[in-house]
């Protein structure tokens, strides 16, 4: 086994914190696991948005950085940026200038949002174009990460899936409350926008990877690497784990007017991860998993 490093890890009581801290761990790091909303035993209280308070925690000896904390909400970004904005542009300006001082390595979690959606596939060096607060954000922080002279990758993500604490963490595991209401309450599901849902801990395992390799690209991409589906498909096979009825929800196939835009289809191209080594195999399918875990 290689040699136990130092490593911090962002955002840890949420869903891919979560995997990040058990995939690090269990491959013998020590991991601090830092929390703000949801702090509890076995996490390290720290608002990120403090700058004084960040830059003392890091005087200590770190090794490595999994930034995973962010306002993910498109709408709620939307709705207040400023914000939304101090966590998901200042903060990793920060963690990059304390890397670029302190020699750790950081790995910033980016989004497929980045894209318009518009010309699939997206290679890493593809023209970005985000339609919305969230993907300009998140853009800002690799801007930021990529000019502060640190050894930092930022890799991009979409829509994620896994283990929850409640369904709402995930915008996939979300679809379970919809499916089990049998209540009378209808339903309608986008059938028009195409993802790829990808598991939590195939993230954090490349994470992991990534924070091994020697030659670490500024910017990578991971996704599943089984079909597309929109979230219409997403639900049937769910309910199809629960062995539940669908007659509540209608499906359309028209682009949503409503809400805060999305983009059409931002399919990622994964090749700077293979040309890194990384594996990009996932442990199981879409179908296999959701029949695991809800069954």
């Amino acid at each position: 086994m290689s040699e136990s490093r130092r490593v911090v890890v962002t955002g840890a009581s949420g869903l891919l914190g979560r995997a990040v801290v058990e995939a690090f761990r269990a491959r013998g790091d020590d991991v601090t696991a830092l929390a703000h909303t949801r702090v509890r035993d076995g996490f390290t209280p720290l608002d990120l948005t403090d700058t004084k308070a960040v830059e003392a925690f890091f005087e200590r000896p770190v090794d490595v950085v999994v930034h995973c904390a962010a306002e993910r909400r498109p709408d709620v970004a939307e709705a207040n940026p400023a914000a939304a904005e101090a966590i998901n542009v200042a903060v990793p300006a920060v963690l990059a200038s304390l890397a670029a001082k302190h020699g750790f390595t950081l790995l910033y979690l980016s989004t497929d949002y980045v894209f318009d959606g518009r010309k699939p596939p997206y290679d890493a060096d593809s023209e970005t174009h985000p339609l919305q607060m969230y993907g300009r954000q998140k853009l800002a922080g690799e801007q930021a990460i990529r000019v502060a002279g640190a050894r930092a990758c930022a890799l991009r993500v979409p829509v994620l899936y896994g283990r929850t604490e409640f369904n709402a963490e995930s915008a996939v595991n979300v679809l379970v409350d919809v499916v089990k209401d049998q209540s009378g309450k209808k339903y309608t599901m986008d059938d028009y926008q195409i993802r790829n849902p990808t598991c939590v801990e195939d993230v954090a395992r490349v994470l992991f990877d990534l924070s091994r390799t020697p030659n670490l690209p500024p910017i990578a991409q991971y996704r599943s690497t089984g079909k597309p589906y929109t979230k219409w498909d997403m639900t049937k096979v769910i309910a199809a784990a629960l062995n539940l009825p669908l007659d509540h929800i209608t499906p359309f196939s028209t682009k949503p007017t409503n809400g805060t835009e999305r983009p059409w289809n931002t399919e990622l191209s994964i090749k700077s991860l293979e040309e890194a080594g990384i594996s990009t195999a996932e442990a199981k399918t879409f179908e296999a998993w959701w029949t695991e875990y809800l069954q």
